[in-house]
């Protein structure tokens, strides 16, 4: 990435990182599960951790870190996933108070159900689900506007928000009675 800022200065940079796996199969095994912090934690920070200074220097440019609606509320059908896209809508959120003095502006997406083969797998209802199209022009619209948080569906993120509020002895019997994510099968050898 260095190299690239280099010959064109990088003026967006989007860490779109992720993968899932799902407990529908018994749960998660720790390779399943380090994996999937590898790919969306490390991931996220390999892409922008290297434009960072020199975004910095330059004092402009705009980062767009993908986490998900599953990162504001924990789901139980898939915690490595939830744990790794809060972690990833944490740091950009600290990111964007952090490098406000430089111009730089973060922007923290949290898409709900989008269409890809992710979700194919899935052998339940998803609420509002949505072309990958109608997602991609959401978050186009609100990086052009410089949002700090790009969260959609709305019907969605506000009751996972708003629930994500409560005591967690109130919610927890709710997000138990979620249906299991199917488990992918493991590549790991």
């Amino acid at each position: 990435m260095r190299e690239i800022d280099l010959k064109t200065p990088v003026d967006l940079v989007i860490a779109n990182a992720g993968i899932s796996a799902g407990t529908g199969g018994g749960g998660e095994s720790a390779q399943q599960v380090r994996r999937i912090f590898s790919t969306n934690i490390d991931g996220v920070m390999n892409s922008i951790q290297p434009l960072i200074p020199a975004m910095a220097t330059r004092k402009r440019g705009q980062i767009a870190i993908i986490s998900s609606l599953a990162g504001i509320r924990a789901l139980p059908s898939s915690p490595a996933y939830s744990a790794s896209k809060a972690c990833v809508r944490y740091y950009g959120d600290a990111l964007r108070g952090w490098l406000a003095k430089n111009n730089v502006n973060v922007s923290v997406v949290c898409p709900g159900y989008v269409r890809t083969p992710m979700t194919d797998v899935n052998d339940f209802p998803m609420p509002f689900i949505m072309s990958a199209e109608k997602a991609a022009a959401i978050i186009a619209k609100g990086l052009e506007r410089g949002k700090p948080r790009i969260a959609f569906p709305l019907a969605l993120y506000i009751p996972l928000w708003l629930l994500s509020c409560l005591p967690v002895c109130i919610t927890d019997p709710f997000f138990a009675r979620l249906p299991a994510k199917p488990s992918v099968p493991s590549q790991d050898k």
